[in-house]
C-alpha cells in the first residue's frame, strides 16, 4: 500500500479479494473521499473544505490513486465554470452497501463515542440513512436545503426518498430551508425541536411547514 503523500505501490501481495480490495480503498483518508463524493462531484477544493484533516499532498495522493484504480474519474465542467471535478464510478458507487455496513458497525462501537466534526455531506448522508418510508402516511414533496456553501436537492414519492443530490437545484421546491449542518443535525436527530431551531432563527424554511416537519419525523434512528 502507498504511504501518504507517496506512491511505492505497494500491496498486500495476497490473491484474496478482501486485499486486493485494500490495496486500492484502504489507504487512510481514502474511504472518507469517497464518502465525499457520493452526493454528487466536488471540485478538490471542496475535498479539501470537507476533510481539514488532510493534507494537500496526500488528497492529490488519494485522489490519484482513486482515479487510476478506477473508482472515480475526474471531468471538466462545461463554460463558464471551466473547472474539473471528481465524480464517482458506476464501479466506485457500488461501495455503497460497504459504507452501510460500516455505519451500522460503527455505531454499535462499544468503546469509541462519536464525536469530532461533521461535514454538510454526513448530516444529508445520515438523513438519507436513516429515512424510514411512510407508506401509510405517505406524502410527495420536493425540498431545497442550503447549508452554508452548499445546496442540496431532495425528492420524497408516496413516502419514499427518491433522491438526495448536492449542487442541484428543484425547479419548484415544496420547502426551501436555509440553516448550518450543526443546526440541521440537531433536529433530525431530535435532539431539538425543528420549531425551537426557527423561533432562534438558525433555521428557516419557506413553504409548507407542515411537510418540513413530516419529513424531520420521518427520520428516525433507532
Amino acid at each position: 500500500m502507498a504511504r501518504d503523500g507517496g506512491d511505492d505501490r505497494r500491496t498486500y501481495g495476497q490473491a484474496c479479494p478482501i486485499a486486493h480490495a485494500l490495496d486500492m480503498i484502504g489507504e487512510r483518508w481514502a474511504l472518507l473521499v469517497v464518502r465525499e463524493l457520493r452526493l454528487g462531484p466536488r471540485r478538490y477544493a471542496d475535498l479539501q473544505a470537507a476533510l481539514p484533516g488532510i493534507g494537500p499532498s496526500v488528497l492529490s495522493q488519494r485522489l490519484r490513486d482513486l482515479e487510476r484504480f478506477g473508482v472515480l474519474a475526474r471531468r471538466a465542467l462545461p463554460p463558464p465554470a471551466s473547472a474539473k471535478v471528481y465524480e464517482l464510478t458506476e464501479w466506485g458507487s457500488e461501495l455503497e452497501p460497504v459504507f452501510a455496513a460500516l455505519r451500522t458497525w460503527g455505531l454499535r462501537s462499544p468503546v469509541i463515542p462519536l464525536e469530532g466534526v461533521l461535514t454538510s455531506d454526513t448530516v444529508l448522508l445520515g438523513l438519507r440513512a436513516f429515512f424510514q418510508p411512510q407508506p401509510h402516511a405517505a406524502w410527495s414533496a420536493s425540498y431545497r436545503i442550503e447549508l452554508e456553501r452548499e445546496v442540496y436537492r431532495l425528492e420524497v414519492a408516496d413516502g419514499e426518498l427518491t433522491a438526495v443530490r448536492r449542487g442541484e437545484e428543484p425547479p419548484s421546491p415544496d420547502v426551501a430551508v436555509t440553516t448550518d449542518h450543526d443546526t440541521l443535525q440537531s433536529v433530525l436527530s431530535h435532539e431539538r425541536p425543528l420549531s425551537e431551531a426557527v423561533e432562534a432563527g438558525e433555521l428557516t424554511v419557506e413553504g409548507d411547514g407542515d411537510v418540513m416537519e413530516r419529513l424531520v419525523e420521518a427520520v428516525q434512528r433507532n
